[in-house]
C-alpha cells in the first residue's frame, strides 16, 4: 500500500512540474473553489437548503476574494459554513501556495525552484525585492493587520451593543473580508447602518486601502524603514501617486456630484464619498450609500475605479494602477513625439509596456464579451449590467441590487469572471493557451523539488 500511494504521489508530482506556472495556479485556485464548494453544499453546514449552482457561486466568490452573493451568508449558512467561507476568502487575499511555501520556508529554510516560479508568476516582482524577504512579509503583515483590525471591531461592534461572543465573530470575520478586500458581511444590509460611524468608516479604509496597496510596497517600505540605502522601487512610487490621484479625483465625483451623497450632511457626506471611493478603487466591495440609485455619471465613475483597481501584489483586483499609467505613458509619449516612453522621468521597459498593453486589450474585451453575454441572458438595464460584470471582473463585490435576481446563466457567466479576475487575465489566458515546457526543463525542476 505505501508503494501504491509513493507512486501516485511521484505521478503527481510529475504531472504538476509538467504544467507552466500559469496552469499550476489555474488548477490551484480551481482546486481551492471546487473544495469550497463540496464543503458548503454539506447539510451540516447550512442553516437552509442552498443550490448547488448557489454554493459554487459563494465558493467561487470567496476564493476571487469577490464579495458579490447570490444568497445571505449569514442566513444561509451556520458557524461552520461561515467559517469555511471565511477560510476560502483568507486564502485567495493571500494568494495560491503563499501560505504552504511560508511553511516549507518555516521548516527547511529553502524554497524550491519550482515555489520561486509559482510566486513570480502570482507575484510580479520588482528585482530590488527577493522572494523569501517578500513572503515573510505577506505573512506577518498579514497577520498583523488582521489583528488590530478584529481588535478594532470588536471594540466597535460590542460597544454598539452587540453581545461578546457575536462581536468576536464578527470582529474577526470582517476584518479578514476588509483586509482581503473580500466584501463578505454577515449583516445582510451591508454596512449602510454605519454610514455616519465615523469609526467603522476608518477601520474598513484603514484596512482595506492596506491590502490593496498591496505587498510589494509594504515589503518596500520596510526594507526602506530597515536600512536608508534601499531605494523604493519605481513601481511603489507608481503606486503611490496613481491610487492618491484616483482617490482624489473619484471622492471630488462622490461629494459633489452624487445626488444621493450630497444629500447628507456633514461629516457624513464627508465619510459616504470617501468610502463609496475607497470602496470601489480597492475593490473591497463594502457600502455604506445604496448604489442602484447612484446616478448614471456616478455609476460610471465607479465603473471606472473598479475597472482600474488598485496595486498588483496585493489583496486588490481590476487592471491594476500600474497597466493604466504604462498605457497612459505610451499615449503621452506618443502624442509628445518622443522616441522613448517614459513615466516620472523614467524610461518604462518594453517587456513592461508589453504586458501593459496586452492586459489592458484582454481585460477591456473580456468586459466588453461578457457584458454582451449577459445582455443576452439577463433582462436588466445596460448601467446595472455593465457594473455587475465590472464588479466580477474586477473581483470588486459591489452591485445595484441585481446578484441575487440573476438566471442560472447569469451566474454560471458571473462564475467564469470571478475566476479569470482572480487568476488575472494575462495568467488565464497563458494557462489556457501557453504551451507545455520541455520534458528538459521539467526534469530539472523535479530534482530541484526533490532536495
Amino acid at each position: 500500500m505505501g508503494h501504491f500511494f509513493k507512486t501516485l504521489n511521484q505521478k503527481y508530482q510529475r504531472f504538476k512540474l509538467g504544467l507552466s506556472p500559469q496552469r499550476n495556479l489555474f488548477y490551484g485556485f480551481f482546486t481551492y473553489i471546487i473544495t469550497g464548494c463540496l464543503l458548503l453544499c454539506l447539510p451540516w453546514f447550512q442553516k437552509q437548503d442552498v443550490s448547488f449552482l448557489d454554493n459554487l457561486f459563494i465558493a467561487t466568490s470567496a476564493v476571487s476574494t469577490t464579495g458579490l452573493v447570490t444568497v445571505s451568508v449569514f442566513d444561509s449558512y451556520n458557524f461552520f459554513g461561515q467559517f469555511v467561507v471565511m477560510s476560502l476568502f483568507q486564502l485567495g487575499g493571500i494568494g495560491y501556495l503563499t501560505f504552504t511555501t511560508f511553511m516549507l520556508l518555516s521548516t527547511t529554510r529553502k524554497i524550491t525552484h519550482w515555489h520561486k516560479r509559482l510566486l513570480s508568476c502570482e507575484f510580479t516582482l520588482p528585482t530590488t525585492i527577493r522572494i523569501k524577504d517578500f513572503l515573510k512579509s505577506v505573512i506577518l503583515f498579514t497577520l498583523i493587520m488582521e489583528l488590530i483590525g478584529a481588535i478594532l471591531f470588536f471594540i466597535a461592534f460590542y460597544h454598539d451593543g452587540m453581545p461578546f461572543w457575536e462581536a468576536v465573530w464578527n470582529a474577526i470575520f470582517h476584518s479578514i473580508s476588509a483586509f482581503c478586500t473580500a466584501g463578505f458581511s454577515l449583516f445582510n444590509s451591508g454596512f449602510t447602518e454605519y454610514v455616519d460611524d465615523g469609526f467603522i468608516n476608518f477601520i474598513i479604509s484603514f484596512l482595506a486601502i492596506a491590502g490593496s496597496l498591496g505587498f510589494i510596497v509594504v515589503t518596500d517600505l520596510v526594507l526602506y524603514l530597515k536600512d536608508k540605502t534601499h531605494k523604493l522601487s519605481f513601481t511603489t512610487k507608481i503606486i503611490f501617486i496613481g491610487f492618491a490621484f484616483l482617490l482624489c479625483t473619484g471622492f471630488m465625483f462622490m461629494y459633489f456630484l452624487e445626488p444621493s451623497v450630497t444629500a447628507l450632511m456633514g461629516s457624513e457626506r464627508i465619510y459616504a464619498a470617501f468610502f463609496q471611493t475607497m470602496s470601489a478603487m480597492t475593490t473591497v466591495g463594502f457600502n455604506t450609500v445604496d448604489y442602484g440609485i447612484f446616478s448614471l455619471p456616478i455609476v460610471l465613475v465607479t465603473i471606472f475605479l473598479m475597472y482600474v483597481g488598485a496595486s498588483p501584489s496585493g489583496t486588490a483586483g481590476g487592471m491594476k494602477i500600474t497597466t493604466l499609467t504604462a498605457v497612459f505613458a505610451i499615449m503621452k509619449s506618443r502624442l509628445q513625439g518622443a522616441r522613448e516612453i517614459t513615466f516620472l522621468g523614467r524610461k518604462i521597459p518594453f517587456e513592461r509596456l508589453y504586458i501593459a498593453t496586452s492586459s489592458f486589450i484582454f481585460y477591456t474585451s473580456l468586459i466588453f464579451l461578457f457584458t454582451l453575454l449577459l445582455s443576452f441572458t439577463e433582462d436588466f438595464s445596460f448601467e446595472k449590467i455593465l457594473f455587475e460584470v465590472s464588479s466580477a471582473l474586477g473581483t470588486v463585490g459591489l452591485s445595484m441590487g441585481i446578484t441575487g435576481d440573476l438566471t442560472a446563466w447569469g451566474k454560471a457567466i458571473l462564475i467564469v469572471l470571478m475566476f479569470i479576475g482572480r487568476l488575472g487575465v494575462l495568467t488565464f489566458g497563458l494557462a489556457i493557451w501557453s504551451k507545455q515546457k520541455h520534458q528538459k526543463q521539467v526534469a530539472v525542476l523535479e530534482d530541484d523539488l526533490a532536495v
